[in-house]
């Protein structure tokens, strides 16, 4: 397992696009938080701040798969640099401005939100031209699951850092500004400068044509949807025992369980098809969510916390192995920016229902809803299995589609097809740098 993460790494290009995603997507991961921090910090209130961090998420689901669609278009440094530019400017604007004037404060969201770059559809777009073999893709998409736990559980972890040592201004600014630099190593990289997208069909509902597509996208709601519900029951459940501090142990250990489960499943191969095998992991996501109703003592819970995540990296990495295989050609980043912004959704979903459930049912209804969403996550899946069977033919690995025709209408030498899908060849059979993606 070990091996197989350190030859990863190794390939050229590899750590710096997996670093610099990272540091690129910390203002999604911290923009809530540092929202909220710095709405409090001016003076407004509670709600306030939660009007502002929620209309951040829905602008950031809206602005990713409109994004998404003008890189397969125009390519990833035409759009993803001044996007990371456009919406620093307006978190830049947000912290220098404040929240006296609403309009303008909710306009700066607004483009905060919707110009945030998608990287993390465009990494695992390039990914096929980084690594020559397909397990190394696969192991890939694992890898970029596991850290993204860890980004999400240390970004607010810095903006906290930020404002304790500074201000609440200064994690806005400094956050935004990493986030440019993040998405400028990026772009600058040769495998995002040379980068095209397959040829496309042009249609107005781009990667949403696809019906496997619309099956992922519905049943990924749902595993959204168990997330956010999770978060904000932890909570619960620590004022039940009168200790804070055990929503922290819950989500921890969930992260944890997300952690280790990403790294196994990346680190071997497994048997069968993808969707398959993506039904038998949202089904063990399921599986592992329907215990937490139990509420049972603290380190019983927190186990459980853990078995609840360790399903979740999992299934996101194979999810986007099925996502690839589905997307219409020429609509790779689109398709991937579509799941990441359905996920959110219902996370964001989940978090506003939940309080509901809390306050009427209490903490038990609560973790049930994470589990009823895992279910009608499954359910879901099983309802459209005929629309994610893909045609015998169709069968292609890590990337859909045969490999696409090079600039100039030739043909792939046969030794190309024992790199990744996707890796293209020159005019001498041998791998060019950059690649014309087979979705």
């Amino acid at each position: 397992m070990a091996t197989g993460y350190a030859e990863l790494l190794r390939a050229r290009h590899a750590v710096r696009l997996l670093a610099g995603t990272l540091v690129g997507r910390l203002p999604n991961a911290t923009g809530p938080i540092a929202i909220a921090l710095f709405v409090r910090a001016e003076g407004g209130s509670m709600t306030l701040a939660g009007a502002l961090s929620a209309f951040y998420g829905l602008a950031t689901a809206l602005g990713q798969p409109m994004l998404g669609r003008l890189v397969d278009l125009f390519g990833q440094p035409r759009v993803m640099l001044p996007a990371a530019v456009l919406s620093a400017l307006g978190a830049g604007t947000l912290a220098l401005t404040g929240v006296g004037l609403l309009p303008l404060a909710f306009g700066c969201v607004l483009v905060f939100g919707v110009c945030t770059p998608p990287l993390e559809g465009g990494l695992r777009a390039l990914w096929p031209s980084v690594l020559r073999r397909q397990e190394q893709v696969h192991t890939a998409y694992a890898l970029d699951a596991v850290a993204q736990e860890v980004m999400f559980a240390a970004g607010p972890l810095l903006v906290t850092l930020l404002v304790a040592g500074w201000s609440e201004t200064a994690a806005l600014l400094v956050v935004n500004a990493l986030g440019v630099l993040g998405a400028l190593s990026v772009v600058l990289s040769p495998p995002s400068r040379r980068w095209r997208s397959a040829p496309r069909t042009p249609h107005w509902l781009g990667a949403l044509r696809s019906p496997g597509l619309k099956v992922m996208l519905a049943s990924f709601f749902f595993v959204g949807l168990a997330l956010g519900t999770f978060a904000l029951a932890a909570v619960s459940y620590a004022d039940d025992h009168g200790d804070t501090l055990i929503s922290t142990y819950l989500l921890a250990a969930q992260g944890a369980g997300a952690l280790v489960g990403g790294v196994v499943y990346g680190g071997r191969g497994w048997p069968g098809s993808h969707e398959g095998r993506l039904l038998a992991l949202v089904g063990l996501f399921a599986a592992g969510n329907l215990p937490l109703a139990l509420v049972p003592g603290v380190p019983p819970m927190v186990a459980l916390g853990a078995l609840s995540g360790c399903f979740l990296a999992p299934s996101l990495a194979c999810a986007f192995v099925v996502v690839d295989r589905h997307a219409p050609s020429g609509t790779v980043t689109e398709a991937f920016s579509w799941l990441v912004t359905t996920f959110g959704v219902g996370a964001a979903a989940g978090t506003a229902v939940v309080g509901t459930v809390l306050e009427s049912a209490g903490t038990g209804a609560g973790f049930a809803l994470a589990g009823a969403g895992g279910l009608a996550a499954l359910g879901v899946m099983l309802a459209g299995r005929r629309a994610l069977r893909l045609p015998e033919g169709d069968a292609r690995g890590a990337v859909t589609g045969s490999p696409a025709r090079p600039p100039g209408g030739e043909t792939p030498r046969p030794e190309a097809e024992t790199r990744a899908p996707g890796a293209q060849t020159d005019r001498n059979g041998e791998p060019e740098p950059g690649f014309r993606s087979s979705l």
